[in-house]
């Protein structure tokens, strides 16, 4: 895990280069390294997290035993040692995963990405063929940003800050948000909050030769799943599921220092723990990280404590309280360089707080499994023969909330109309499909991710993603809504394969949202600061992006009635923190 950065060009000097590592440090204090092609233009450059072969052979960036094809990688090819024994031929020098990135693009030229089992982002130099290729993986777990030079050169990184660093522009994009202000959407697009700054998307590759800049699409969710149904037992379905979730599992402990594990109470989480007791045979003591915040209507520690009782795992309770709230969320708003999503993210990042305390730089999570399963409660709405529209509060990341997620009305019309409403591609003949689909490619998981790689990043974490993989995506696509929601049952198949996993009281446990006492602490004990980020926010864009009368009166309104919403609150604080920050 790490970051990679890279200027290609003619108008560049060796000390922008070296900003940009240093910004990125956090994502790799074991190492650093820069190489520079002058002849061709060409600089690259690295921030290490050692994880896999601890020893200087993992050094980048990396070249192959020629120096022709250079390459800086982030992420992880959990299927390496696979791949190394299918390229047997190549001279290996280490013990990397990254080497066989060099091995299978010697190989298999750009067409190496559809062998990689992993989450990743990297650039090669093609000294030959004078060609830079990147790629990302297929749920974008890892990141990448590019921006275009001047002259037809080009810079990417892995933030968005290192690309400021060398010049470009911190001047906010305003269709991005009056997207998010609007209608609450981040992430499901190129654009991102800061002009001229481009991400490349999940399952993209980007290409860049004598000035040309293409990018397409390698890896389509949609591609791979849209066909006919699966017809088959609902027990062949579910022996051949668990057996890549089992081998998902046990890849992802391929590591040369201690791995740990995200344990909420909920179900998705507590069948990775069972995965892994089932895998190491009830012997494991990896270590649990839990978040709480004191408030029993939201903390999950009782199904927690019940999913640990008979296990030898360590296990942290790691409390965010009110006080910590200001200072973190600054220091957070810094490494997501965009809107990041409230309370819980903040108090996501305190397991990784722990876990840096312990020496722990790998932790696995349970992301993926309401998208794959029709966890959430709107899926069971979706008509069998339709291509839903959503409403605004689905669109937006506010689950179990009776109130409209965002207010409109307190943007000024000239701004609202930048907005462009996002409608997401419906390629499937059914309605709980396409739901699932935006879900995933676009709407709940990107932005997800990039919460979750810069809050683990911030800490130097690696956080890895077990049930992310695109062979369990594909099955879970093509399987009918019965094995997915049955009886008002959600995620009805992945319960059954739960049973021999876990506790019955966390099998039979309702959908519950990982939540926070956002609302109320808002309204109470952070009043005072939530009033300094909106005024912040309206001595800047009040009167051309926000009106600042109906801004105030949503804010007292907010304070004196029981709203069931705070997300709108959390939108100005937002674009409070973003203003004080940068």
């Amino acid at each position: 895990m790490c970051g990679i950065s890279g200027i290609i060009g003619r108008n560049w000097e060796k000390k922008q280069l070296e900003k940009m590592i240093r910004v990125q440090s956090h994502r790799g204090p074991d190492d650093n390294g820069m190489y520079i092609d002058a002849e061709n233009g060409v600089g690259l450059g690295h921030n290490r997290l050692s994880i896999i072969d601890l020893s200087s052979d993992g050094h980048q960036p990396m070249c192959n035993y020629n120096k022709k094809i250079w390459v800086v990688f982030n992420g992880e090819i959990y299927n390496y040692l696979e791949l190394r024994s299918k390229l047997k031929n190549y001279p290996y020098k280490s013990n990397t995963d990254t080497e066989v990135i060099l091995a299978a693009y010697e190989k298999w030229g750009e067409k190496c990405v559809d062998h990689f089992i992993g989450m990743f982002s990297f650039a090669i130099w093609d000294k030959e063929k004078r060609k830079l290729f990147a790629a990302r993986d297929r749920f974008g777990v890892k990141p990448f940003y590019y921006t275009s030079l001047p002259g037809g050169d080009i810079a990417f990184a892995s933030e968005i800050k290192a690309l400021h660093k060398i010049g470009v522009r911190r001047e906010p994009d305003a269709i991005a948000w009056a997207n998010y202000l609007t209608y609450g959407l981040y992430d499901c697009q190129a654009r991102t909050f800061w002009e001229n700054v481009t991400v490349l998307l999940p399952g993209h590759a980007l290409c860049w030769q004598d000035g040309n800049l293409t990018i397409r699409k390698w890896y389509d969710l949609a591609d791979m799943a849209k066909f006919d149904l699966d017809h088959r037992a609902y027990s062949e379905v579910m022996d051949e599921y668990r057996s890549i979730l089992e081998e998902n599992v046990r890849l992802r402990f391929r590591s040369d220092v201690p791995v740990g594990i995200n344990l909420s109470g909920g179900l998705d989480s507590s069948i990775l723990l069972g995965l892994v007791d089932t895998i190491e045979e009830n012997e494991s003591k990896v270590s649990a990280f839990t978040f709480y915040t004191g408030d029993e209507k939201y903390d999950e520690l009782p199904w927690v404590k019940q999913m640990l009782a008979k296990t030898s795992h360590p296990h942290y309770s790691c409390l965010l309280e009110p006080n910590d709230v200001p200072d973190l969320a600054a220091a957070i708003q810094f490494h997501e360089d965009e809107p990041f999503g409230g309370l819980p993210t903040l108090a996501y990042s305190k397991l990784f707080e722990r876990a840096k305390q312990l020496q722990i730089p790998v932790l696995l999570d349970g992301q993926g499994m309401d998208e794959q399963w029709a966890g959430y409660e709107y899926y069971g709405r979706a008509s069998s023969h339709s291509f839903p529209i959503p409403n605004r509060s689905e669109v937006g990341p506010v689950q179990g909330s009776r109130m409209p997620s965002v207010r409109p009305e307190c943007l000024t019309k000239e701004f609202r109309d930048k907005a462009e409403l996002f409608k997401p591609p419906s390629p499937f003949r059914d309605g709980l499909r396409n739901l699932q689909y935006r879900d995933t490619s676009f709407t709940k998981i990107p932005r997800a991710l990039r919460f979750n790689d810069r809050i683990s990043m911030m800490y130097s974490i690696e956080l890895r993603e077990p049930f992310l993989d695109h062979r369990l995506f594909e099955l879970a696509f093509r399987q009918p809504k019965k094995f997915k929601i049955q009886n008002g049952t959600h995620k009805w198949l992945l319960r059954k394969i739960a049973i021999d996993l876990l506790p019955a009281g966390i099998i039979e446990a309702p959908k519950r949202p990982l939540q926070t006492p956002q609302r109320e602490w808002l309204r109470n004990e952070l009043k005072n600061w939530v009033n300094d980020c909106i005024e912040k926010a309206l001595s800047v864009y009040g009167g051309s992006w926000l009106i600042s009368n109906v801004v105030r009166n949503e804010w007292r309104e907010f304070q004196e009635n029981d709203i069931d919403n705070s997300f709108f609150i959390w939108q100005w604080i937002n674009l409070g923190l973003s203003l004080s920050v940068f």
